[in-house]
């Protein structure tokens, strides 16, 4: 079914998601008091705001085919009414989420996506501060959106970083979501990462028929909050 919808949604090519502006991987300190952080919203279907690295961002990639724009496709074959919006920043940060989230969350959202995690884990940064950010994250969206349904999307390390390190980072994203009480996203990349045709030559980033797989492993979880908006 969710291969079938991906397959629909790609031949009828109806809409990608809406970008949220990012000069020069911009945070709430860069921007301008008086600015929204998203486009004006074009309909009054609710909206799925996706705050995540360059993965959301869909580096080297047309916006229409990076993972957000194909859920939005994939969400207008199956006939849920709803806007898809990337709040994607390359090289951020868990910290650099937290940083901006207030920021982001000025405009509506019903259904936030929160995909950070994975340059802490590359970089090896240190993982109780990366728990912390998740946890504020979570808290803030909760705070400032407190009809939204979270969701929390699995990431992982490099295995070069140990078996110590790659173990504790995995295991810390199903306890801030059970702490937080938000739903849980599977591995991002599941199916993708370490798949050379899936990839584009940096091996990180998926191209053209990994963001294909990416959508679909997103959409096993988020299509029952997406049902549940549309009707």
């Amino acid at each position: 079914m969710i291969w079938c919808l991906v397959a629909i949604a790609l031949a009828c090519g109806k809409r990608d998601a809406r970008n949220l502006p990012n000069e020069d991987q911009r945070t709430v300190a860069d921007a301008p008091s008086d600015s929204t952080p998203s486009q004006p919203r074009t309909s009054s279907a609710p909206t799925v705001l996706i705050v995540g690295t360059s993965l959301t961002a869909g580096l080297g990639l047309d916006q229409y085919d990076a993972y957000p724009g194909v859920l939005q496709r994939m969400a207008d074959s199956a006939g849920y009414r709803v806007d898809v919006v990337a709040a994607g920043v390359s090289g951020e940060t868990s910290a650099g989420a937290l940083r901006r989230i207030d920021w982001l969350l000025q405009s509506p959202a019903d259904v936030i996506v929160v995909e950070t995690g994975a340059n802490d884990g590359l970089r090896g940064l240190d993982i109780d501060s990366t728990r912390t950010n998740l946890r504020e994250i979570l808290r803030r969206s909760a705070a400032l959106k407190p009809n939204a349904r979270l969701f929390l999307v699995q990431m992982e390390a490099p295995p070069n970083l140990g078996p110590r390190y790659t173990t504790s980072f995995r295991a810390m994203f199903p306890e801030v979501a059970r702490d937080a009480h938000v739903d849980l996203i599977p591995f991002l990349l599941d199916q993708v990462a370490g798949v050379a045709e899936l990839n584009q030559p940096d091996g990180i980033h998926p191209n053209e028929r990994g963001s294909v797989v990416v959508a679909a492993n997103v959409w096993k979880t988020l299509q029952p909050a997406l049902r549940g908006l549309s009707h």
